[in-house]
């Protein structure tokens, strides 16, 4: 007999939910045939088994969200009887309660100021590190006591709701981590705010009104109702927070790929055959953000406690669309030390494992500075959200010919057609200020259009 329990998923994942096991008991198991999926605040992972064997006991059923080290099931031989009872609830370790964590980009980088990304989007939530085996009480402002996990009690904390205002769907009606994100997206249920101080008579000004409550729309008779997904509602939650706590402003140059086509046109083909996928412009964008950011380091920061976090390493998150459904931000690690063709490898790499969902967690955390492939949608300009605590977030919008001016050697000047598309970056005004943005951006422009690439690839 050989206990299977949760592994460790991520550096800063302390839980997990298990979302589906694909044995029953009874069933036999090969060595790292997939065994169950399990979902964290990151990412929803296929874990293989660790031994081959017949599965004879489920101790952790589908939906309920358990520590790291939990034991959730219990392999044997051939000649093991397997257990006569339905899934039962873990009896070494109490369970914390049914939690459904979502895949996040989100991208999406933390809301905690430290060096890793943000949330959400993003890419990615991130995990609360907190490492209680059992669900604790919280307390509403109204007094009733709620039984709530780690990371919905995070969530809560965050935002400043009032639990008692939440009403659970989860099993005997426990907040589940849906739960909140629905009361986030619809404007939030924050604890009851404390009484206005008096006003003297004689004074002029009124007390400044209260916000009003988001509107909700209620579906008719001629409506489809299309349920979020878990990782629509973390994004939205993490988007609004991170509007709420960043200035963003928008800053935008046109940038002239003529000199990058040179290269890229000449190489594309053989490229393909060697590598396997094709040579787009986007590792020569994220080649170019990469040495620009050594330029102008603040940009690869993050926001602290009154202080700016200067990342001396460069762990580029790239967003991914999963077919509409949502967006993750896989990171490509140490990208200052990578040229072009690395680059291209690590960032195809990761996208083809983002959309088939073969990523670990800590492949989705800890990026520094994020870009956003819009261009590949045919979008032309667009305001990315910062994935915080990042400082800035490049989009890269749709490349195509136009008519430009050239100057031509011998003479003045020409019009000539070259492709042509906007970098836009959103970017946070607590961290520098315009110049230091615009001077960042042209930096990105001029390695573009000036720089000889075939030494690259």
């Amino acid at each position: 007999m050989a206990e299977i329990t949760l592994p460790q998923l991520g550096e800063t994942v302390t839980e997990g939910t298990i979302t589906k096991w694909f044995k029953k008991v009874g069933d036999t198991v090969a060595l790292d045939e997939p065994l169950f999926e399990v979902s964290t605040d990151k990412v929803d992972t296929e874990v293989p088994s660790p031994i081959s064997g017949v599965l004879t006991e489920i101790r952790v059923a589908e939906g309920d969200t358990v520590p790291v080290g939990t034991v959730i099931a219990v392999v044997g031989d051939a000649s093991s009887a397997p257990a006569p009872a339905a899934p039962a609830a873990a009896a070494s370790a109490p369970a914390a309660p049914a939690s459904t964590l979502a895949s996040s980009n989100v991208s999406a980088p933390p809301p905690a100021p430290v060096a890793s990304t943000p949330a959400a989007a993003p890419s990615t939530l991130t995990s609360s590190n907190v490492s209680e085996s059992t669900p604790a009480s919280a307390t509403g402002s109204s007094g009733t006591s709620t039984v709530l996990s780690p990371v919905v009690r995070k969530l809560i904390a965050e935002n400043n709701l009032n639990a008692a205002s939440i009403t659970g769907t989860g099993p005997g009606g426990r907040i589940t981590r849906d739960d909140v994100l629905a009361a986030i997206s619809r404007g939030g249920t924050t604890s009851a705010p404390a009484p206005a101080p008096a006003v003297v008579a004689a004074a002029p000004i009124a007390s400044a009104p209260q916000r009003a409550a988001a509107p909700r729309a209620v579906a008719g008779a001629r409506d489809e109702v299309v349920a979020l997904s878990k990782i629509r509602q973390a994004t939205g939650a993490h988007m609004v927070a991170s509007k709420a706590i960043s200035p963003h402003v928008l800053s935008v140059v046109e940038v002239d790929y003529a000199n990058v086509d040179v290269t890229r046109l000449r190489v594309k083909e053989e490229f393909k055959a060697q590598e396997g996928f094709s040579l787009t412009y986007l590792p020569f964008i994220a080649r170019a953000v990469v040495d620009a950011l050594a330029d102008f380091p603040h940009m690869n920061s993050s926001l602290g406690d009154n202080e700016l976090i200067v990342h001396r390493y460069v762990d580029l998150g790239i967003a991914v669309d999963l077919d509409y459904q949502g967006l993750l931000v896989p990171v490509v690690r140490d990208a200052e030390g990578k040229r072009l063709r690395a680059l291209s490898r690590e960032i195809n790499d990761l996208a083809t494992r983002t959309r088939s969902r073969h990523l670990s967690p800590d492949e989705i955390s800890g990026g520094t500075f994020t870009i956003s492939n819009n261009g590949s949608a045919g979008s032309v300009l667009t305001m990315p959200v910062i994935n915080q605590p990042q400082v800035a977030i490049l989009s890269t919008d749709a490349i195509s010919k136009k008519p430009v001016v050239i100057e031509v050697p011998g003479f003045s000047e020409s019009i000539a057609i070259h492709p042509v598309g906007n970098l836009a970056m959103a970017w946070d005004h607590r961290a520098f200020d315009g110049a230091y943005a615009a001077g960042f951006l042209s930096r990105v422009k001029l390695i573009l259009e000036t720089r000889d690439w075939s030494s690259e690839v």
